[in-house]
């Protein structure tokens, strides 16, 4: 059996940033992302980190800048390979497809940020090109977001309204320890 690719989306330092002017949801995230990536390299299964080089000379993402880099849990090691990106999904502009052949097409396991941006286009994107995408939606987090009629929209309510628009139709959605456990039982 080949074994999922784990897909870490933008652990970068910027949402630092974010997070200093706007309420984040599930400060858990990072944690349940660094025990599906030790997970990973234990087992010397394949990951690909994914950074966002934002082309806006204002954001946080921008090349150059600290917010740029990688949180440290998510540093890559040597050998691990990153794909780099400056639109939402990590499909446009980059190789990912190509190297997801080159694995043999196996399960894509996706954690990362946020979940309503680059996590969720990721992942539609991934299933409409037919690869079977995981959603571990409890290493994902987002911040609340403004509505345009004024409301801000709690980061707990946009994450959970994203994941269920996944669910089923574009992902399978599981739990960090709950893909670990399973996992764990087939190896």
């Amino acid at each position: 059996m080949t074994p999922p690719v784990l897909l870490l989306i933008d652990f970068q330092k910027g949402f630092d940033e974010i997070a200093a002017r706007t309420h984040r949801g599930n400060i858990e995230a990072e944690g349940r992302a660094l025990a599906l990536l030790t997970f990973w390299r234990e087992n010397g299964w394949p990951l690909i980190h994914v950074r966002h080089d934002s082309i806006r000379p204002q954001s946080p993402f921008r090349p150059g800048h600290i917010g740029n880099q990688a949180m440290s849990f998510a540093a890559e090691e040597p050998g691990e390979p990153v794909v780099r990106k400056s639109a939402n999904s990590a499909f446009i502009g980059t190789d990912l497809a190509q190297r997801l052949e080159a694995l043999g097409r196996p399960r894509v396991v996706v954690a990362g940020a946020s979940t309503d941006h680059c996590v969720t286009t990721t992942v539609r994107m991934g299933s409409d090109l037919g690869f079977a995408m995981t959603l571990v939606e409890d290493a994902c987090f987002t911040f609340d977001r403004p509505a345009p009629n004024g409301t801000v929209v709690p980061a707990d309510t946009v994450h959970l309204a994203h994941v269920a628009s996944l669910s089923g139709e574009f992902a399978r959605i599981v739990t960090a320890a709950g893909l670990i456990a399973e996992l764990g039982q087939q190896g």
